[in-house]
């Protein structure tokens, strides 16, 4: 009897212990993410009404699906949708596959100085965006770039800031900026190949390039998925980088990408239409993130 009381009383502990461990994750995890979104849809469903004529109280009533209606007609979604999954279907491959060029050289048994080129390649991810943002726009304006000058006595009239390169000048400034994270990322899961597999790939005659590409990259492919879901919510979360060089250009405009559009929105008191912008933003990543993983995962079955 007295057994079975204590196992009663130690079972609750037990089922409490995993949520303890939990707790350090969930608690941000709800304050900073899920409220935020779940304020938004609630604020999604209202918008704001006067009362009284033109010069009456202005009030919060519910519009139901108005909102999202409004902002599915607006012209400046597709385009802004549709120029970011261009930068992205560009940029992600190319960035993936310096980060995973520079991992392979890296964990090769000839490379040599391994910490610190690991540091230098990481360096740019450490740089605040805007910084980063701040000092290709100089090396994009014509007036004051050196680059510009030099290919301009190469004979080479190269508008960075134009409205057919802009996208693409701030596609260079994202894979400067997040190679040496993906690296990191990939490097760590080249770190747990198994050494055995390596060394009986070489007794057998494999050359290191056969090695990284029969060996090692389908061992680490679940790092190089995780990084290209982490690269496509990136790409359709891009702000920063326009938004700064938008200074500088008239090429970028107020709804160049869907965010820039929310924060446009919300600079005009349109708040209701932000966040219903946003909230449609949030399933179309999550839609085309959720594709991109399954499609992987059965192509890897």
């Amino acid at each position: 009897m007295t057994s079975t009381t204590a196992s009663a009383r130690s079972r609750p502990r037990r089922t409490l212990a995993p949520y303890a461990f939990l707790a350090p994750f969930l608690i941000p995890f709800v304050l900073f993410t899920l409220v935020p979104v779940g304020y938004a849809f609630w604020q999604s469903l209202h918008k704001t009404a006067r009362t009284g004529g033109t010069f009456g109280k202005t009030r919060t009533v519910f519009a139901w699906l108005e909102q999202y209606g409004r902002v599915l007609g607006e012209g400046y979604l597709a385009d802004s949708l549709l120029r970011v999954l261009g930068f992205a279907l560009v940029q992600i491959p190319v960035m993936l596959l310096l980060a995973l060029v520079l991992a392979l050289l890296l964990d090769s048994a000839v490379a040599r100085a391994k910490r610190f080129f690991r540091f230098v390649y990481f360096v740019p991810y450490g740089i605040p965006g805007v910084v980063a943002a701040l000092m290709w726009a100089f090396l994009y304006d014509p007036r004051l770039s050196p680059v510009v000058d030099l290919l301009r006595s190469a004979g080479i009239h190269a508008d960075l800031l134009g409205p057919d390169a802009i996208l693409w000048s701030i596609a260079n400034v994202v894979t400067w900026t997040y190679t040496g994270y993906n690296m990191l990322i990939i490097y760590a899961a080249l770190q747990a190949v198994p050494a055995d597999i390596e060394e009986a790939a070489r007794m057998d005659g494999a050359s290191g390039w056969t090695i990284a590409l029969r060996v090692k990259i389908p061992i680490i492919r679940p790092a190089l998925v995780l990084t290209g879901v982490f690269s496509i919510i990136g790409s359709f979360q891009l702000f920063t980088e326009p938004q700064v060089l938008r200074s500088i250009s008239t090429s970028v405009t107020s709804t160049y990408t869907p965010n820039i559009a929310a924060y446009s929105l919300a600079s005009g008191d349109s708040y209701s239409e932000a966040a219903a912008l946003s909230v449609v933003l949030a399933v179309v990543t999550f839609v085309l993130s959720s594709a991109f993983l399954r499609f992987t995962t059965r192509s890897q079955g």
